[in-house]
């Protein structure tokens, strides 16, 4: 693999220092031939160590040349986890190419928009999704180079890899250099491509994966958040590659029953999840027992994680999970919890190498305690939104990412998410956090999940309602709701109890485990108007 020094000559004063994050990542895991034998991958089909790796990464770049991509030109990946995407994903990137990971669980009219916003040139898909894309690819008159994974037919991935060069020349890229892209998850409009730089990943992976989880190469990671996820893009592929640790992927459902085999059989020392799925698991009877774990630490994001949740889990497993904050725009966490001062109930204080502040409506800071949007600074904030000025001037302000959730600072300066701006209720001319809402029902020993979103009653005035999942040997009916009005008026102000309880046999969520509450807001916008 070729230096990242830059040219020597009268050209080398004309542009800044090269710098290329795929390289980095795989030239820094073969320095040494101990190093470049240890595993770097352990997938549904086989484990492959780091120079493996380099490897197939090196291939994709020349295949994706052979095939007339350019620098700077798009790929898109819609790819379950396993190796196939890692090395296509440092593969385009190696080669300039800027790849897209694609949520596999978008529909046909997702992936139609992608493909036609991002002016992909080319499409490298799972055969299991081959379909879905298709019909995508239909509705977008899309007429791209397709390749896929799984598949022996001509349009076969591992064909096209075969016949190409294990070893690829690194295209000269800059650390400001557009890397790779990632779309927003659309749930409330329209997928945005958000653009991310070179440095970023490096930046994620010495600011929060080594400086506060302490990540090394005797670490074991699995991510149930999937690769083409941020959270996951981080937890799985650039956290563990950049201090040489071995990553576990999984291309299935992350069910509890997979988890915990998953636990139990690939013993993995660092385990990232989202609030969602550590209840679930604490509610699953075949959830392994704390001495057949090799956990030494588990991290959480997407949604604050309940401190009932957090408490439980580390009673059963005696690990800590470290609750924090990122987004897609930030590309990793930056507001989190830290190892041995795991503040229950907060999402922690800033991770270093990031500032936040809390503003009001007119943008000016407010006391600690109060409540306001969380803003945040740091290095590794994304460029822009793609074909999207008008949301990209709304999100990055100068320096500041606007964030869209509302938190307050404790007096001991940690951190309090609130919930997203659009979540919150007014009660009584009272500000409601639906979260601290949910958080208090879900200590009751009958709630697995709950969700809280503000009704109107008869007069118009909004109270909170809640929608709740309940474990297994529970009952819904009059005698519970009251049970529960009177429970949670015990542990919070009165005007915040529910007035409504409806039970649910399942709630409406993200890809990534977070409860869309706006869907139940339509539900019933539609049923008072007569559309349910």
């Amino acid at each position: 693999m070729e230096t990242l020094v830059p040219d020597a000559g009268s050209t080398a004063n004309l542009r800044p220092p090269r710098y290329n994050a795929a390289a980095d990542l795989l030239s820094r895991n073969l320095t040494t031939r101990e190093r470049a034998r240890k595993i770097a991958i352990v997938d549904d089909r086989g484990s492959y160590s780091y120079e493996e790796v380099a490897e197939r990464a090196g291939r994709a770049a020349n295949a994706f040349r052979a095939l007339g991509l350019a620098p700077e030109q798009r790929v898109a990946l819609a790819l379950l986890d396993g190796v196939d995407f890692v090395a296509c994903f440092l593969g385009a990137i190696e080669a300039g190419i800027v790849p897209i990971p694609l949520n596999t669980l978008f529909q046909p009219a997702d992936f139609a928009y992608i493909l036609a916003d991002s002016r992909a040139k080319m499409l490298v898909v799972s055969h299991e999704l081959q379909g879905t894309l298709a019909e995508a690819a239909r509705i977008a008159a899309w007429d791209g180079i397709v390749r896929v994974a799984g598949s022996d037919g001509p349009d076969s991935l591992a064909r096209e890899l075969d016949r190409a060069a294990t070893t690829a020349a690194v295209e000269a890229t800059c650390a400001d250099d557009v890397c790779f892209w990632l779309y927003s998850s659309g749930s409330t409009g329209r997928p945005k491509g958000t653009v991310h730089v070179h440095s970023s990943m490096l930046a994620t992976a010495e600011l929060f994966a080594q400086g506060v989880l302490g990540l090394n190469a005797r670490d074991v990671v699995y991510s149930a958040a999937k690769l083409f996820f941020a959270y996951g893009l981080g937890n799985a592929l650039s956290f563990p590659m950049s201090v040489g640790a071995t990553s576990v992927l999984f291309a299935g459902r992350p069910t509890p029953q997979a988890v915990s085999t998953l636990l139990r059989e690939r013993a993995p020392t660092i385990f990232c999840g989202v609030p969602t799925l550590y209840n679930s698991l604490l509610a699953y009877d075949g959830f392994p027992a704390a001495s057949e774990l090799s956990l030494r630490l588990c991290t959480s994001a997407g949604e604050a994680l309940p401190e009932e949740v957090a408490r439980a889990w580390m009673a059963r497993t005696g690990v800590e999970v470290i609750d924090g904050i990122g987004s897609t725009e930030m590309l990793h966490i930056f507001l989190s919890n830290r190892p041995g001062d795991v503040r229950f109930g907060t999402t922690g204080t800033a991770v270093p190498g990031y500032r936040v502040r809390i503003v009001d409506d007119r943008g000016d800071d407010v006391a600690r305690g109060e409540l306001g949007e969380l803003l945040v600074s740091g290095p590794t904030a994304a460029a822009h939104y793609w074909n999207n000025r008008e949301k990209s001037r709304g999100t990055f302000v100068g320096e500041w990412t606007r964030t869209g959730d509302k938190y307050l600072e404790r007096e001991d300066g940690a951190y309090v998410h609130c919930g997203r701006v659009d979540d919150m209720l007014k009660v009584g001319g009272i500000w409601v956090s639906p979260m601290e809402v949910e958080s208090a029902l879900i200590a009751h020993p009958a709630v697995l999940e709950a969700a809280v979103i503000g009704v109107p009653d008869d007069g118009g005035l909004i109270k909170p309602k809640a929608f709740v999942v309940l474990r297994d040997g529970f009952a819904a009916g009059d005698a519970l709701r009251e049970e529960l009005k009177s429970f949670i008026k015990a542990r919070l102000a009165p005007y915040k109890y529910p007035r409504w309880f409806s039970f649910e046999t399942e709630l409406p969520k993200t890809a990534t485990g977070k409860i869309q509450r706006h869907v139940l807001r339509k539900r019933e916008s539609d049923a008072r108007e007569g559309r349910a």
